[in-house]
C-alpha cells in the first residue's frame, strides 16, 4: 500500500499557465477517468474510491480508503477491467471486503476527463508531484469544468508539502479545493 498525502487548489487557465511558465518541464498524461461503485452506493458509504483511468492509453485500476493519520492508502494495478482490476488490488494488499461488495455487481457512477501536466520537483526536505489539471467532471450526462492544482508528496514528511503548497498558493493567489474529483463529479451525479 502507498500512502497518499496531497494538497489540491482551485485554478483557472490563466493560473496554471502561469505555474507552468515558473516550473518548466511538465509531461501531457491525458486521462480518462471512471469511478465505481454498487447499485446501493457501499463504496461511497464507506468513503472508499475504486476507478479504472486510462492515462495515455494504459488502462490503472485505483482503489482510495482514507487513512488514519489524514492522508489516504491507496493502491494501483493496470488491469484491462474493473473486474480484474479490484482482484489485483485485492492482491496488492487491499481490503478483500472490497471484492466481496465488488462481486455483487459494479456500475459507473461519475467521471473525468482531463489532461495532467505533470512535473516532480526537489523541494526543501523532500520530492512532491506538481500536477496541473485541466477537463471536465462528468455526472449523469452532465459536465462542469475542471482546472486544479495538485502538489502530492513522493519524499519527505508531510511538513515538506505543506510549506511548498502553501507557499505555491500565497505566490499565485490559490484557493484550497477541499473535495475530490470523485466527490465532486458524485454531487454532480446525485443532482
Amino acid at each position: 500500500m502507498g500512502r497518499e498525502f496531497e494538497l489540491k487548489f482551485q485554478a483557472d487557465a490563466g493560473v496554471i499557465s502561469a505555474i507552468r511558465e515558473k516550473y518548466g518541464d511538465f509531461t501531457p498524461i491525458s486521462m480518462e477517468t471512471t469511478y465505481y461503485d454498487t447499485f446501493d452506493l457501499k463504496l461511497f458509504m464507506h468513503r472508499w474510491t475504486l476507478r479504472r483511468r486510462m492515462e495515455n492509453g494504459v488502462s490503472v485500476c485505483t482503489f482510495k480508503r482514507p487513512h488514519k493519520d489524514g492522508g489516504r492508502g491507496e493502491w494501483e494495478v493496470e488491469a484491462p477491467n474493473i473486474m480484474e482490476g479490484v482482484m489485483s488490488l485485492c492482491q496488492k494488499g487491499a481490503d478483500w471486503e472490497l471484492m466481496r461488495i465488488a462481486s455483487g455487481g459494479l456500475m459507473e457512477v461519475c467521471g473525468a476527463r482531463f489532461t495532467r501536466l505533470a512535473g516532480t520537483l526537489e523541494i526543501p526536505g523532500g520530492k512532491v508531484e506538481l500536477a496541473l489539471d485541466q477537463g471536465v467532471l462528468i455526472g449523469r450526462g452532465k459536465e462542469i469544468p475542471l482546472a486544479e492544482v495538485e502538489v502530492e508528496l513522493k519524499e519527505g514528511p508531510d511538513e515538506a508539502a505543506i510549506a511548498f503548497a502553501k507557499a505555491l498558493a500565497e505566490e499565485f493567489g490559490l484557493v484550497p479545493e477541499e473535495k475530490s474529483k470523485f466527490l465532486r463529479a458524485m454531487t454532480l451525479a446525485m443532482a
